[in-house]
């Protein structure tokens, strides 16, 4: 990629990244990922989440996309962490914050995801997954095995 970044949003006057939210969704020791639906990463496994829209929270864009994507309700619990490498998205410069929670019930893919599964995290290094979730999901286990 260019030394060249392209910024989403134009506020005031000034470019700026994107806001988006994921999300570490626990149950029973299985994390939940979604098949991505459309580009970019087509076909590729995914935390769940997407883009914040305007007028909402954070905590709000994460319950939201989670129920678009698995039709589950979560539970924010707190933050894992926020990921703002310039270069994690090819569409641009997007920081997401990836929240830990929980949820009940069965998901169901919808909206941008073909799919929705809880996987062991043994089995997640298998997969082909899109965008800095890899780098994301290591995080997480780092911080499993602080508690």
């Amino acid at each position: 990629m260019s030394g060249i970044i392209k910024c989403l949003c134009k506020c005031n006057g000034y470019e700026a990244p994107a806001l988006t939210v994921d999300a570490v969704i626990k149950m029973n020791e299985k994390i939940l990922l979604v098949r991505r639906r459309k580009e970019p990463f087509r076909g590729f496994w995914a935390l769940p989440g997407g883009f914040v829209e305007c007028g909402e929270t954070v905590e709000e864009a994460v319950v939201r996309e989670i129920e678009e994507e698995t039709g589950l309700k979560m539970i924010v619990k707190d933050i894992l962490g926020v990921y703002s490498e310039p270069y994690r998205d090819p569409r641009g410069h997007v920081v997401s914050i990836c929240f830990l929670g929980s949820a009940e019930g069965v998901p169901i893919g919808g909206d941008d995801a073909s799919e929705a599964k809880f996987f062991n995290i043994s089995e997640v290094d298998s997969l082909k997954l899109a965008f800095d979730h890899s780098n994301i999901l290591k995080d997480y286990v780092k911080r499993l095995e602080k508690w």
